[in-house]
């Protein structure tokens, strides 16, 4: 690897609070770091010097929760989002049949609340757009869908739990339809998608992923793609959660060495959404009296699995998003560590992906027993706040009172940041303001702090060091072109200001994305 001089820019590090340059060695670490007259003694002495042109350097981002082949299949299929009207949809869907005749389509991002009419498009609607082709249109947060009818005929989601006659799909018939549709891929697509969603992200500054996979999301293969391409020093590093439950700690290991697993957690679903209506509640959805969502394990089931991995030494985790859905499995985390000791739950680093609806007990709890939150503060921009579709699906008050950040800060509970990509893009700097510009002004947290949990953060949940730019520690950084920056040295993401962007994103002294 040559050595690289990377000079004129300005170095967020606490080693070195008025850095400019640093010096990245053959072995892909921090050789140096300092000012622009030490730069100049290394200047002669270095393979390559790269004029930085005062951009921000920052250590790299870690997205904390994605599905990343699946955001390489949206990249390349039907983006829905933003669509206004079914009418709209059904013509995105119907060009892309056009353009590659026989081919299943896959359409991604619509929610019922941006068209007209708010409802679902029909697997007949599908079926007359695609003429007659396979065509899984996931709803934004992925816990439902419609499939059209050759999907159902392939799947056999008609005969499961979750289907409707109309094509609209959730739980078992959501499930098969989508592990038809993936099944249909070659694994050479499969891979294009993979290497796709990560350089993407990378362009956004992200050096690392968590993949959140298992039985009922991806295949073992698609797993094992991701990691693999994470194994390569061009791309971002990527960290896989399996979503299986155990019961004994012999099998725990077992399963994650099987699988290169770091933990067996990730979206291993105790609720579903708010958006789906199947995120666990404890009192009736509002637009949908009698509904209070699904439960998909019980508090035994989260105590067995917790206490067969605790002690094996493999992290766990669950899905879980509803307020109903947090009590059932922190009161499953309890029991478990009343029979393998809390020392040994704590120690096995627990997290829970999203956590949208826990209160002060139960944050209590999480800080208790040592439960890491995997959160994204995007989801509260895009649907919180007192009119937004929390409000219109929970009501005002517990739409409002979702993902309290500062709350899990203050009680010591550990945070990462991630985007849940494709639910919502690969974006860091769109997350960080979220979580600044949080729609309940009590759930605010500072801009230094964001950033700490959507770099340190990730890092920390994995049961990883580092997430700063320092002396011998790994070269991996972003290098952000930024409008304007506030007396903390961080870029101004208030007030409609720009994001960041990114010209430049290093990992372990390689380059994995340059601006043009």
């Amino acid at each position: 690897m040559p050595t690289t001089l990377y000079r004129r820019g300005r170095l967020r590090t606490p080693e070195h609070p008025t850095a400019t340059a640093v010096v990245v060695g053959d072995d892909g670490r921090v050789a140096w770091l300092g000012d622009e007259a030490g730069a100049d003694g290394h200047a002669g002495a270095v393979d390559a010097v790269v004029d930085l042109d005062g951009g921000l350097v920052l250590a790299g981002f870690v997205d904390a929760h994605a599905h990343v082949s699946h955001t390489g299949l949206g990249m390349r299929g039907v983006d829905l989002a933003g669509t206004r009207t079914v009418t709209e949809a059904l013509d995105l869907v119907a060009a892309a049949a056009r353009a590659t005749p026989g081919a299943p389509v896959f359409a991604h991002g619509w929610q019922e609340q941006d068209w007209t009419r708010e409802r679902a498009m029909t697997a007949a609607e599908l079926d007359r757009a695609s003429g007659g082709g396979v065509v899984y249109a996931s709803r934004i947060d992925g816990h439902s869908a419609v499939a059209s009818s050759a999907l159902v005929a392939m799947s056999g989601a008609d005969g499961l739990d979750g289907w409707s006659p109309s094509g609209f799909v959730v739980r078992a018939a959501k499930n098969a339809a989508r592990a038809a549709f993936d099944a249909a891929r070659t694994a050479d697509a499969r891979r294009a998608d993979v290497e796709l969603a990560l350089r993407a992200a990378a362009a956004q500054g992200v050096v690392s992923v968590h993949e959140c996979g298992g039985p009922l999301l991806t295949s073992p293969e698609d797993f094992a793609d991701v990691l693999d391409l994470g194994r390569r020093p061009d791309l971002p590093a990527t960290v896989g959660y399996w979503a299986e439950s155990v019961t004994d700690p012999d099998q725990a290991r077992a399963l994650a060495a099987a699988h290169g697993a770091r933990g067996l957690g990730g979206d291993l679903n105790v609720d579903g959404s708010i958006g789906s209506h199947t995120c666990l509640l404890r009192a009736d959805y509002a637009d949908a009296p009698g509904q209070r969502g699904t439960a998909y394990r019980s508090a035994a089931d989260v105590r067995d699995h917790v206490a067969a991995c605790a002690p094996a030494g493999i992290p766990s985790g669950f899905h879980v998003i509803g307020d109903a859905g947090m009590d059932l499995v922190l009161e499953g985390y309890v029991r478990a560590a009343e029979l393998v000791g809390e020392d040994v739950v704590r120690a096995s680093r627990p997290r829970l992906e999203h956590a949208e609806m826990v209160d002060a007990a139960g944050i209590a709890t999480m800080a208790r027993l040592g439960i890491g939150a995997s959160v994204q503060p995007v989801f509260d921009a895009y649907w919180g706040g007192r009119d937004g579709m929390y409000a219109e699906r929970l009501g005002t008050d517990r739409g409002v009172a979702t993902n309290p950040l500062a709350s899990f800060l203050a009680q010591g509970v550990r945070v990462a940041f991630g985007s849940d990509s494709p639910v919502t893009p690969f974006a860091p700097w769109a997350a960080v303001r979220a979580a600044v510009e949080h729609r309940d002004a009590g759930q605010r947290i500072d801009a230094a702090t964001a950033l700490a949990a959507h770099t340190r953060g990730g890092r920390d949940l994995a049961g990883e060091a580092g997430g700063d730019v320092r002396t011998s520690g790994p070269a991996t950084f972003a290098v952000w072109a930024v409008a304007e920056t506030g007396p903390d040295g961080l870029p101004v993401l208030g007030g409609g200001a720009p994001l960041p962007d990114c010209r430049l994103t290093v990992r372990d002294g390689v380059v994995l994305h340059a601006a043009s």
